[in-house]
């Protein structure tokens, strides 16, 4: 039977479990086969090639691009909940400082969990703050772990782009081991590296490729994770947990300067590109205990702690304030130090209640409490690196804008599934959340299936949700200088960011409405269709633009001086703001077909559509009276993401051969640009409308079983090289930026070839 159609999920309701084609909202599953036959060796780009409601950002360079930043239903990362077995996940401290649609973001960095260890992997598409909390707008992934004391897996990948540049190679695996007569070990591991890719054209300064902007950064990474679980006690309590460990390194080169622009003859007298590097260390642990006999009640106790310690340097640069003051400058430099910690504490019951004849079947209740501890900790740079002008391409970070933040979150809620009569299932959901920086919310949902057949039923749920502004998006303050423009980001309850109008920031606040249907016509077949509208009122963005001599003067009230080459005109202030309300609609069709073709072999298909839409319906206003967004802006929420996304798949397994097939059509996005040339370069009010059309991205793999354990495949992704529009001369950076950074669907890589050898024991 189709693993899609016959397995048992718990995502989407506190107090039973179901098959998915019975669950009472939409959840997609995605098995571990399905994520290592992507060809993918990042598990983020494996889910956005297995899912068509999910994207990710498609701007590939600078340390952001380090952290897989999942959109789901057209909504921002910051509104997609991340589980690992159920337990809520820690959020990465690396915060996207760029001005595009995912700035401000802190997401959770799913790359950092083995793909080794993972069971499959559990998509809810609906909105679920009232099950689970705060982020859970758009809706949930829970990552489900490999459990067990037997089997295990070795993976070994090489590829590279058709251009020749990213070879990338992967090892990862996975074994489990008994513990006792009745328990587990289970170990995973991975290790990646990646090298630098370039897109970029001939640089007119030049008239060599020496921009280095466009590009996927250099990056190494090792993963490990441990899960386990066994029962004492005399089986009245199990013990369980997991604990994961990631550490990357990664390094971006910036914008080039010439010897003219950035005069260093005694450094370098042929001009530079500073590199942007990184230590990243990624910590977490679940323990927990849990039980089936508590006054009649399932009950389960767990502590779960994560952290991010991300670590920002700099090389082949100079500060030449420094220069100046002192007569020399390193090269070399500590920027800054970034550290997210998040500690969650739950305990959760469950109970199935009889009612006799009352109702169809027993009332199921679940109800529980969570208490939760953020800190965010921004540490400063290298004396040198914050000195006068700073650092090139980015400046270190001050004493005077470092610090360590901290909030306490307690929450309960209540849910209820009920049966008033026989095919009708209705369930209720109630939360309430302090947060002791960002106050009180209170959520609720109800959603309701009712089955006419076997073949036939009907759901829908309604709900409220919030997401609390992060600690990161309340304190976060740096400048980003490129040769000829810079831009400052002000922390929004900062002196500088209330001159320029600056409102402290509240949560963000959502209605959720969606309604579908699910049909078996035949044995093996299941269709299933979902509307969905989405409000969210107050969103949370990088609005507050100001340039100029008001930008200038809010930047250096900070204590961070803009380079004087820098004109006034060409340098930009902003600040996190609830600045935008917005209404996201869409469709989500899902099919999937399992074929057993006797001597012919196996066919599996799929068919995946993802329609979306988000339209403005409020611009708020700063104190002084001045819109929040730009149209650029506006365009960041509503245009940059694909307005569809459509995914046809099949694979067939005969004998020993096996072949998958798979197309995506991306649609089409747009973007209003800033100019790079011309009498309105990089104005901050006036831009032009460029149009990503759809693209069409062929994925294809062999596969052949040489051994009964040993699976060997080769594949292609983005087989026919297809790659962005263009961007016209304006909107080109010294003429050598080629392709848009941030709302192109489907990077600018290009096509990437792959040999796997997959074995299991």
């Amino acid at each position: 039977m189709p693993e899609q159609a016959e397995a048992v999920v718990v995502t989407g309701n506190r107090s039973v479990a179901r098959k998915v084609t019975d669950n009472i909202a939409p959840v997609d599953i995605i098995s571990s086969r399905t994520l290592v036959s992507t060809g993918m060796p990042d598990l983020g780009a494996a889910l956005m090639n297995s899912n068509p409601a999910l994207n990710m950002q498609a701007h590939q360079t600078d340390q952001a691009a380090l952290t897989s930043s999942i959109r789901l239903r057209g909504l921002d990362p910051d509104k997609v909940l991340i589980l690992v077995d159920g337990k809520r996940r820690h959020t990465t401290a690396n915060i996207n400082s760029d001005k595009g649609p995912d700035s401000g973001e802190t997401p959770v960095d799913i790359d950092m969990i083995p793909v080794a260890m993972i069971d499959h992997i559990e998509i809810l598409r609906d909105g679920a703050a009232a099950q689970y909390g705060s982020d859970a707008i758009a809706g949930v992934v829970n990552i489900i772990l490999k459990k067990g004391p037997k089997g295990g897996s070795e993976q070994g990948l090489v590829g590279a782009n058709y251009a020749g540049d990213g070879f990338t190679y992967l090892v990862r695996g996975d074994h489990g081991f008994s513990w006792g007569d009745d328990g587990f070990v289970h170990l995973g591991f991975e290790f990646k590296h990646n090298d630098l890719t370039s897109r970029d054209l001939v640089d007119s300064r030049t008239g060599r490729k020496d921009f280095h902007q466009e590009g996927e950064p250099d990056q190494t990474r090792e993963n490990f994770a441990i899960d386990w679980g066994k029962p004492f006690l005399n089986d009245k309590a199990y013990f369980y947990g997991n604990v994961t460990y990631g550490h990357r390194h990664g390094e971006s080169p910036q914008y080039f300067r010439t010897a003219q622009q950035t005069p260093l003859p005694a450094y370098y007298p042929w001009g530079f590109d500073p590199v942007d590097t990184s230590e990243e260390n990624d910590f977490a642990a679940t323990v927990g205990l849990r039980g089936e006999s508590f006054l009649g009640f399932g009950w389960d106790l767990s502590t779960t702690y994560g952290e991010d310690i991300f670590n920002i340097n700099q090389n082949n640069s100079a500060n030449l304030s420094y220069l100046a003051a002192y007569g020399h400058t390193p090269t070399s430099f500590h920027l800054r130090g970034l550290t997210s910690t998040q500690w969650t504490n739950n305990l959760d019951f469950r109970r199935a209640i009889p009612v006799g004849h009352v109702l169809a079947s027993p009332i199921h209740l679940a109800f529980g409490a969570e208490h939760r501890m953020e800190s965010y900790r921004m540490s400063p740079g290298d004396y040198s690196s914050y000195y006068g002008a700073g650092s090139q391409a980015l400046t270190g970070l001050s004493p005077t804008n470092a610090g360590t933040w901290y909030r306490d979150i307690y929450a309960g809620y209540v849910d209820v599934d009920v049966q008033p009569i026989k095919h009708l299932d209705i369930d209720f959901a109630g939360r309430f959340e302090h947060y002791t920086d960002a106050g009180d919310a209170k959520t609720g949902k109800i959603a309701a299936r009712y089955d006419f057949t076997p073949q036939f039923a009907i759901r829908a749920a309604i709900s409220n949700g919030f997401r609390a502004p992060t600690l990161a998006e309340e304190h976060y303050a740096n400048l980003a200088v490129a040769p000829t423009f810079a831009g400052g980001q002000l922390a929004v309850g900062s002196a500088a960011a209330r001159a320029l109008g600056a409102i402290p920031l509240t949560p963000e606040y959502s209605t959720n409405a969606s309604g579908g249907f699910v049909i078996r016509p035949i044995k093996d077949f299941n269709i299933t269709a979902d509307v969905y509208q989405i409000n969210i009122r107050d969103r949370i963005i990088n609005g507050g633009s100001y340039s100029g001599t008001q930008a200038v003067n809010a930047i250096e009230s900070m204590g961070i001086e803009v380079p004087s080459n820098i004109s006034p005109g060409a340098v930009t202030a902003h600040y996190y703001s609830n600045g935008a309300s917005t209404r996201t609609q869409g469709l989500d069709i899902v099919s999937n077909y399992h074929a057993d073709l006797r001597q012919m072999g196996i066919l599996d298909l799929n068919l995946g559509i993802d329609l979306n839409r988000t339209r403005l319906t409020h611009l708020g206003r700063d104190t002084n009276g001045n819109a929040l967004l730009t149209a650029q802006g506006i365009g960041y929420l509503t245009t940059n993401t694909p307005r569809s996304k459509i995914m046809l798949g099949g694979h067939w397994t005969w004998g020993k051969f096996d072949v998958m097939l798979q197309e995506i059509r991306w649609g089409e996005t747009k973007d209003m640009m800033s100019y790079r040339s011309g009498p309105y370069a990089n104005s901050n009010s006036v831009f032009f409308q460029f149009v990503n059309k759809p693209r069409w991205t062929t994925n294809i793999e062999f596969g052949y079983q040489v051994h009964p354990r040993i699976h060997l495949a080769v594949g292609a992704n983005n087989l026919t090289n297809r790659l962005p529009q263009r961007l016209p001369s304006e909107g080109r950076y010294f003429n050598a930026e080629a392709y848009d950074d941030y709302a192109n669907q489907i990077g600018y890589n290009g096509g990437y070839y792959y040999l796997r050898v997959n074995a299991t024991f």
